[in-house]
């Protein structure tokens, strides 16, 4: 653990791997394109760790944290566009929403290219609805 002088206070800096000793957690070592972990659970790995709420100083309490994520997991189910599942969030697709919403936008391009179509040099955005999500599609196209 490092120390750092700050506004009169030593205060700990923690790397993660050194945070995550002291909390006694063991980290995984997967490696690109071999795991076979939820790619949903791995999205939302991400976007957590580059969220601009995370609180930077960290949590006061254990209910402070509950609550900070009980806040990030609504926006992320319910707010949240992913970009793999054409811009929805997981509650619409899990909710069955993401056809119609997918279809209106298919109406409305249609609609904005035959009003502007030099906007356009060629196809529109696919806006079909996205199948079955994976890490490693190809790997599962190889064992088919």
């Amino acid at each position: 653990m490092l120390l750092k002088y700050w506004s009169k206070y030593w205060v700990p800096l923690y790397t993660l791997r050194s945070k995550m000793h002291e909390l006694n957690l063991t980290s995984s070592y997967s490696q690109p394109r071999v795991s076979n972990d939820n790619p949903f659970s791995e999205a939302l790995f991400r976007t957590v760790k580059y969220c601009p709420s995370w609180p930077t100083s960290g949590f006061n309490d254990l209910e402070e944290a509950r609550e900070w994520v009980a806040d990030f997991v609504k926006w992320y189910n319910e707010e949240h566009r992913h970009s793999q599942i054409k811009f929805v969030t997981p509650g619409q697709r899990h909710e069955g929403k993401d056809e119609e919403i997918l279809e209106k936008r298919v109406q409305l391009y249609k609609q904005k290219k035959e009003e502007n179509p030099t906007r356009w040099s060629g196809k529109t955005r696919n806006w079909d609805k996205v199948g079955s999500v994976s890490l490693n599609p190809d790997r599962i196209e190889e064992a088919a």
